[in-house]
């Protein structure tokens, strides 16, 4: 009993407002996790790729996990990205195996993680012994992989922001949900950074950028140009006798591409080798995949 009781009217007030309690949500599946499983974003809706993300970072690591030959992965993509490690996608979840506990047993990696996990799971000598080089054929190719994987990560990527259909004015405007730490994708990837189409003297935030429409597809036209060049007629990228993590890079950006706007899937389809190679690709990363069962 309170010494200083409360009095009737608050009490009633306090009644209109009952306090509920309800059961624990229990999950989905009780069944253990038996298979490595990539979580992605969603593929696209009717596509003939199947298991392929519709997003180029989680599809660039299908394609080194696949390009690895560690077939029989699970993929899901009913987890949003705010449910992933950091809030990005992909999160490769690792099941136990029953043996001696290791660190990454039984756990969610983030995509950085994704190779030592690899690396871990590949019994071969031979692979082991091309570590140090990463899989390309020389020192040279390696250090030339690093300006090849700038050029995808810088104008490619820019070329395939700019085409994706982008809300209107108004509804930026009427977006309240945003927070000091959110950055443009594609101011992010331009130096110097793009200036932002609102913000100067107004009480609006800044948002949006202002893009050289022309400049992007120009570089991009470049690219897409040097890139086919440099591939020829050979099996993988920079003439390697196996697939690096550049082609897991390349095919992720081709393949969203021939499935973005015209205004830069032409790019591509012009390049019959970069079409044939990524068909030929596509199919070897789709097969080590398989949709995971909930």
């Amino acid at each position: 009993m309170s010494l200083f009781p409360v009095p009737t009217a608050l009490l009633k007030l306090f009644g209109l407002f009952p306090l509920y309690s309800y059961p624990s949500i229990e999950p989905q599946s009780k069944q253990p996790l038996k298979e490595p499983t990539l979580w992605i974003a969603p593929p696209r809706t009717g596509s003939e790729s199947g298991v392929l993300s519709r997003d180029v970072d989680c599809l660039k690591w299908q394609a080194f996990l696949a390009l690895k030959g560690l077939a029989g992965i699970a993929v899901r993509w009913d987890v949003v990205s705010e449910g992933a490690i950091d809030k990005k996608l992909p999160n490769l979840h690792v099941p136990l195996n029953g043996k001696a506990p290791e660190p990454e047993d039984g756990s969610l990696l983030a995509a950085s993680m994704i190779p030592s996990w690899a690396a871990d799971r590949l019994a071969s000598t031979e692979e082991k012994e091309l570590d140090a080089l990463d899989g390309y054929k020389d020192q040279a190719a390696k250090d030339e992989s690093l300006a090849w994987t700038t050029m995808l990560e810088t104008r490619v990527r820019a070329a395939l922001l700019v085409a994706q259909p982008s809300s209107s004015y108004l509804q930026s405007l009427l977006n309240l949900t945003y927070s000091d730490n959110d950055t443009d994708p594609l101011a992010s990837i331009t130096t110097p950074p793009l200036p932002p189409l609102t913000g100067y003297s107004s009480l609006i935030r800044p948002m949006g950028s202002r893009v050289n429409t022309v400049a992007v597809e120009s570089e991009y036209r470049e690219a897409i140009s040097a890139l086919a060049e440099r591939l020829g007629t050979d099996k993988w990228f920079l003439g390697s006798e196996n697939a690096t993590v550049l082609d897991a890079l390349l095919f992720a950006y081709i393949h969203t591409i021939l499935h973005s706007k015209d205004s830069i899937r032409v790019e591509v389809t012009r390049r019959v080798n970069l079409v044939a190679w990524e068909w030929r690709v596509r199919g070897v990363v789709r097969a080590a995949f398989h949709k995971a069962s909930r």
